[in-house]
């Protein structure tokens, strides 16, 4: 048969990128939003240095396997047989997880983690393991919601996605008002308490506002042939897991690097607004994957995804230089998220390490996406591993020099990986971007319209 697909328009892309873009937009403004409460608390250097370095880095990599399922569910969930399997994975995977983190959070194993591994300072210790226990329900929560999108996503309900983060957002809100107010509450425990508040929100929405797209959509749509099956997942989904663990490994390795440079307390206090920032300027890219993955089925796809791309990643770049070079950088640290003067100063010099990361994520996460949809994932594991190797090595160099502030090593390091990961991808996916290229051209799309059907 021809496709039963209308051929892809630039409306229809940005009908569906602009809810899963402003989803990423609000959780983008989570990590600033948080940093911005603690700032304001009692001791917030070590406190923002206790959740930024250690408990959102340390929560993040225990439940590096399953941030992949948003990205797994959006391209398998086609049919009843594929989610049924797919739920039995996220069940079990968020269960081991949550066991790994109870342990971490509430064993001896945390003092050799956070000690001996990422080597914090010690004032940072006690704080950050509180705020590490109170993340429990972290992983499984992200499993059950990240799983339950992917079929909003993949069956065009990705309004749903952005209710869900706004749900997450007021939750997350609530908590630091009350922590605000409070005044008497540690900032790492005010900030974990409203990320998980938030986090679970989502998650129950998430539950319930799928419900209706299995029993009315999936539950019908037509089966997949050949079946799906877990061999086949595991060898498509293993090395997406692979390179979650890579990536969110980075963030530890970073802490760990920084706690051994000068100014060590500073940069990791400094480390989660910059990021933060950054990663909210990023926002207009990470969304643009699960797009990507739900929408190359259609004809004639790639080459509007391909343009949009492109207009998406001179908007990152652009946003992020005008916050770089007028007084809004300033007034974002200093005003909004309350740095002091200092840490104002050192943030903002690190944001001109950082100025190619937002566009450059565009391109990433729209090969990642070809990637994906392909099948062919390994690639993506491949870059991301030697992403990883490059940007440790340059901390590795920073940490013998000596002499750098760490927070200004940190940002080139990471800038300078994802560099290597767009050019990684670029060379190792040629070949499926080509096919891409040909199975999309207008010519070729023209004769299998015009073609009679099988």
């Amino acid at each position: 048969m021809t496709s039963h697909s209308s051929p892809l328009t630039t409306q229809e892309i940005f009908r569906r990128w602009w809810p899963l873009a402003a989803s990423w937009l609000l959780m983008g403004a989570e990590l600033p939003f948080v940093s911005a409460i603690v700032a304001r608390l009692a001791n917030p250097e070590i406190n923002l240095a206790a959740y930024g370095g250690v408990v959102f880095p340390l929560a993040l990599i225990i439940e590096s396997p399953i941030i992949m399922l948003l990205a797994a569910s959006t391209a398998l969930s086609k049919d009843w047989l594929s989610y049924k399997k797919l739920q039995k994975f996220m069940m079990v995977a968020g269960a081991v997880l949550t066991l790994l983190h109870t342990l971490i959070a509430f064993t001896p194993l945390y003092y050799w983690v956070v000690e001996h591994v990422i080597g914090a300072p010690q004032e940072v210790v006690e704080p950050a393991r509180l705020g590490l226990m109170i993340m429990v329900p972290w992983s499984w929560a992200i499993a059950f919601r990240r799983f339950q999108q992917g079929v909003l996503i993949r069956f065009d309900h990705s309004r749903a996605v952005t209710v869900g983060t706004m749900i997450r957002l007021a939750g997350i809100a609530s908590v630091l008002t009350a922590g605000y107010l409070l005044q008497s509450v540690p900032g790492v425990i005010v900030a974990a308490a409203a990320v998980i508040t938030g986090v679970i929100g989502e998650a129950i929405y998430a539950g319930w506002r799928v419900r209706p797209v299995i029993r009315n959509q999936l539950k019908t749509a037509r089966k997949v042939e050949p079946q799906l099956t877990f061999r086949e997942f595991a060898r498509f989904y293993t090395p997406l897991a692979l390179t979650s663990l890579l990536t969110l490994i980075a963030q530890p390795i970073g802490s760990a690097a920084l706690s051994r440079m000068p100014n060590a307390l500073e940069s990791l206090a400094t480390w989660p607004v910059v990021n933060g920032l950054i990663f909210l300027l990023s926002c207009v890219g990470f969304s643009y994957q699960e797009l990507v993955v739900a929408l190359l089925d259609k004809p004639s796809a790639f080459y509007k995804l391909r343009d949009f791309a492109a207009k998406l990643a001179l908007i990152a770049t652009m946003a992020l230089s005008i916050v770089t070079v007028t007084p809004i950088g300033r007034f974002w640290f200093e005003g909004a998220t309350g740095l002091s003067p200092a840490l104002t100063g050192m943030a903002l010099v690190a944001l001109w390490l950082g100025l190619l990361r937002p566009g450059l994520l565009v391109i990433l996460f729209g090969l990642q996406g070809a990637l994906v949809h392909s099948r062919r994932t390994r690639p993506i594991t491949e870059a991301i591993a030697l992403s990883l190797t490059v940007s440790s090595l340059i901390l590795w160099l920073g940490v013998l020099r000596d002499d750098i502030i760490g927070l200004y090593v940190g940002v080139a390091a990471f800038t300078l990986g994802v560099v290597v990961q767009v050019l990684w991808l670029w060379l190792r996916g040629r070949s499926t971007i080509i096919e891409l290229e040909k199975k999309h051209h207008p010519d070729l799309q023209v004769l299998a319209t015009a073609a009679p059907a099988e």
